[in-house]
Parts: C-alpha cells; sequence; structure tokens
C-alpha cells in the first residue's frame, strides 16, 4: 500500500515543495489550503511530476474542519504515514503595546493552534502508519523573537518549536517520532507584501548571503520523514545559511 502524507498549507511554498519531495520517494500526497486557484495549479504541477495528489480545503485554524478533514484522509486510506504542518504566516505586524487581542490570537491561532489541532486529530492515523512521523515548521523567530511588529509570530513559532519537543515525548511509545525544521529566510510567497529593497538588505546577516529556496527546506523534511532519519525524534534541524551565527 501506498505511503501517503498531508501536508498542511501545501498549496505554495515550501508546503508544495514538499509535496513534490515527498510524491518523488513514492508518496501518495494530500495537500491543504485554502485557495481552490493556488490548489488547481498546485495539483496539475504535481500531476505534470507523476505524483499522485489531492486537495483538501479547510481552515486549520478551526478545529470542526481539521476533523473532517482527518476523516476524509481515515474514510479513504485509513491510515497516515507523514504529517507536515507547513500552515501558517505572519499575520501582519504589530507592536505589543498597539496589539490588538483579536491580531494576537489570529497570529496565535495561524501557527500554534493550527499544529495543535491537525496533530492532535491526525494521531489515530498515525498510529497505522509506517515509519510515521510528523515534521513541524518553526522558524528562526521562535529563537530571535522576530524583526519590528513580529514579536507574536516568533512567540507563535516558538510555541510550535517546545510542542514539537512535547509530542516527541507523548508519541515514542507508538514509534512516532516528532520533528521540525527552522527556516531563516526563504524567498517563498510569505515575503510578498516585505518591501524587496528591505528584504535585500538582509543578507548581510546571513554567511551564505543569500535566500534560501523552499527546496532547500523540503529536502530536509524528506530527510526527517526517511528511515535515514529512524533515531532522530525531538529535533529542530536550522536551515537557514548560516543566519542564526550573526
Amino acid at each position: 500500500m501506498a505511503k501517503i502524507a498531508l501536508i498542511t498549507g501545501g498549496t505554495s511554498g515550501i508546503g508544495l515543495q514538499t509535496a513534490v519531495e515527498l510524491g518523488t520517494q513514492g508518496y501518495e500526497v494530500v495537500i491543504n489550503g485554502l485557495s481552490d486557484e493556488g490548489a488547481k495549479k498546485a495539483l496539475e504541477m504535481l500531476e505534470d511530476l507523476g505524483i499522485k495528489a489531492e486537495f483538501f480545503k479547510a481552515d486549520v485554524t478551526d478545529e470542526k474542519s481539521v476533523n473532517e478533514m482527518i476523516q476524509f484522509i481515515s474514510d479513504k486510506y485509513n491510515k497516515l504515514d507523514v504529517l507536515v504542518n507547513c500552515a501558517g504566516g505572519l499575520g501582519g505586524r504589530s507592536r505589543f503595546e498597539e496589539m490588538s487581542t483579536q491580531f494576537y490570537r489570529k497570529v496565535m491561532a495561524l501557527n500554534l493552534d493550527s499544529v495543535f489541532f491537525v496533530s492532535r486529530a491526525a494521531i489515530p492515523l498515525l498510529k497505522q502508519g509506517e515509519n510515521a512521523s510528523i515534521i513541524n515548521l518553526t522558524s528562526i523567530a521562535a529563537y530571535n523573537a522576530g524583526g519590528p511588529g513580529a514579536g507574536i509570530y516568533g512567540t507563535s513559532k516558538a510555541g510550535v518549536l517546545t510542542l514539537t519537543r512535547a509530542l516527541a515525548k507523548d508519541l515514542a511509545e507508538y514509534g512516532i517520532r516528532v520533528n521540525a525544521v527552522s527556516p531563516g529566510t526563504i524567498d517563498t510567497p510569505f515575503h510578498s507584501n516585505t518591501n524587496r529593497e528591505v528584504m535585500e538588505s538582509w543578507k548581510q546577516n546571513i554567511l551564505m548571503k543569500r535566500f534560501g529556496n523552499p527546496s532547500e527546506v523540503a529536502t530536509v523534511i524528506g530527510f526527517l520523514t526517511s528511515e535515514k532519519a529512524s533515531y532522530l525524534t525531538g529535533e529542530v534541524i536550522q536551515v537557514n545559511g548560516g543566519q542564526a551565527f550573526i
């Protein structure tokens, strides 16, 4: 039976490249997102590569939507081998003094609640999987608290880091490994609203003097899901070109 992977936020950026990476390893992939148009383009791309893929539209900040998505996978496959919690985002910028409770809750829901809701719902299916694992996306902001106005984003990603290790402890007895990748500045639609000139200046704080690309994160995720990483759990791998060192 084919290996099954669920990738939240899988219609673009790192999520889509992860679908390509796992698809070429032989997984059938279920990509999640909210954009029908983005999903159409993503599925066409994956199909052109000979990858079996389907799309499930669900808001991962809403546990009812998440449960419906997991039920769909359960009904069709009755198992899950890999879960990649890639959905997330900056959500905007706000300094703490002016930050509304609504903004705070929105960012925490997008980056932390989503990982909790999807992981919790998926555990019974992962128990039925082969070499099952969860890969979470944290961020360099979990360590440096992010730039101006991104403090709550950094806080939410620090929560993902701790949740990763807590899940690893919780699920080890079932043979389910839980790890995370922590990207630095990756050239994806995540930064689409950032001034490009400002972004270029960030390269001075990266040892390799360039931004990463989504495939460079996806290949690390692919490694973590593989048998080659069979003794890794509770780990966080930095993918930032040396950005964390400066």
